[in-house]
């Protein structure tokens, strides 16, 4: 049984550019609590964007709303069967799987250091391209597959 309702934890901003998305980034990129280390990761990543655009947080922004799923598919058991149901996605659910996507994609690449493979992540999905995108359209064609089952919902 569920008891009560979570209490939604107030994200800061970010001291630098002043944007809550770009402080969630640097959460989600720190390890073992070195959060000095992402934040050198980040502002490194922004400032290789900045030297080819004019706007890096505009075309971190972009990448990020690129990336973001509008559906996904959610587990619901119904007379002993399990359906997978295309749900809309909320907004903060949305930025933070895109957020999650683009770091992650971002570590599956070896070779060379964290802020050249995240540059590189946020530069292919703010064109359209990249491991990121290609997941969320992986979770997209899983709910158009699915959109027979969207009777079911919750």
């Amino acid at each position: 049984m569920r008891s009560g309702q979570v209490k939604k934890k107030v994200l800061l901003v970010d001291p630098v550019y002043k944007s809550k998305i770009l402080n969630r980034v640097i959460s989600l990129v720190m390890r073992d609590g070195e959060k000095k280390v992402a934040e050198g990761i980040v502002y490194g990543v922004l400032a290789k964007l900045a030297q080819e655009k004019k706007e890096a947080l505009d075309m971190f922004e972009g990448a990020v709303k690129n990336v973001m799923p509008k559906t996904e598919v959610r587990s619901r058991r119904v007379g002993g069967a399990t359906y997978q149901i295309p749900m809309p996605v909320r907004y903060e659910r949305s930025e933070a799987l895109a957020v999650r996507w683009l770091i992650g994609a971002a570590r599956k690449k070896k070779g060379k250091p964290m802020v050249e493979k995240l540059t590189e992540e946020l530069k292919n999905a703010h064109q359209g391209i990249g491991d990121a995108i290609k997941k969320r359209d992986d979770v997209h064609k899983m709910a158009e597959a699915n959109k027979a089952f969207s009777h079911f919902k919750f």
